[in-house]
């Protein structure tokens, strides 16, 4: 999808049945841009944005996507709109940080914003128990398509896009065969989060070899029904991914602004 360049002006060009302005591609630019010039602090937290006018004159787009924009914006918590004072950058605290759109934003800055290590931390107070509970509960089938996803990161040898997509349906089926309500809502809610984790765990890895083996490993833990040796592959998981993880902040200093 072709981005929006900063000060640079596009039209929009009104076609059949559409409005000018409104075309979803034009408004889905100006979103991302926007958001990824407060993720850069463009425009800083505390601040207020520019005017929508001045907004329209920057990005080259009518005031009708500047403010379907802001309210995409809004509602994942980068601004809030005040009545007759304008709209404010919200703390990043506020922010979706879980949101897969607000990852995008937030792209290669993300080692900035130490997040990565939080959802190391999330998936150390989750996963150990959801393995535990998936060896007591897992059906024949969920075991299964978690031996799937297993075989798919070891088939997938050079190619770390396919063994993140093979890795993250692995994490997702085992908090769904732990059978707890409570983990399978955060497998929903944190896959987003846990895609740019893994990413950047077996990015930084010079050899996946040993995270293939400790993933085959659980399965079988699994298999057998252990909850104790369930439980203790994913721990020495987690282990090797805050070690890679460690590896991939290294490679990624934080800027001197941040």
């Amino acid at each position: 999808m072709e981005m929006v360049v900063q000060g640079q002006e596009e039209q929009p060009v009104a076609v059949s049945g559409e409005k000018p302005g409104r075309r979803p591609r034009v408004q889905k630019n100006v979103t991302r841009t926007i958001a990824t010039d407060i993720c850069a602090d463009v425009f800083a937290v505390g601040t207020y944005l520019p005017t929508e006018n001045e907004l329209c004159d920057r990005y080259g787009v009518s005031r009708t996507v500047i403010r379907e924009s802001l309210k995409i914006l809004e509602s994942k918590g980068l601004v809030r709109g005040r009545s007759r004072v304008g709209t404010i950058v919200c703390r990043k605290d506020e922010w979706n940080i879980l949101d897969q759109q607000v990852l995008e934003w937030i792209g290669p800055r993300i080692f900035e914003f130490d997040l990565l290590t939080c959802i190391l931390d999330a998936r150390r107070a989750i996963e150990p128990f959801a393995a535990e509970f998936a060896a007591e509960r897992a059906t024949v089938q969920e075991i299964a398509d978690i031996e799937r996803a297993w075989q798919q990161m070891r088939d997938a040898e050079g190619d770390v896009e396919r063994f993140t997509q093979a890795d993250v349906a692995f994490h997702a089926g085992l908090l769904k065969a732990s059978h707890n309500q409570v983990f399978v809502q955060l497998s929903s809610i944190i896959q987003a989060a846990l895609e740019f984790s893994l990413h950047a765990s077996n990015e930084a890895a010079d050899a996946r070899d040993e995270a293939v083996d400790i993933h085959r490993m659980l399965v079988e833990a699994l298999r057998m029904r252990d909850k104790v040796a369930a439980r203790e592959c994913s721990r020495r998981m987690l282990e090797i991914a805050a070690r890679d993880l460690s590896i991939a902040v290294t490679r990624h200093p934080a800027s001197p602004s941040a």
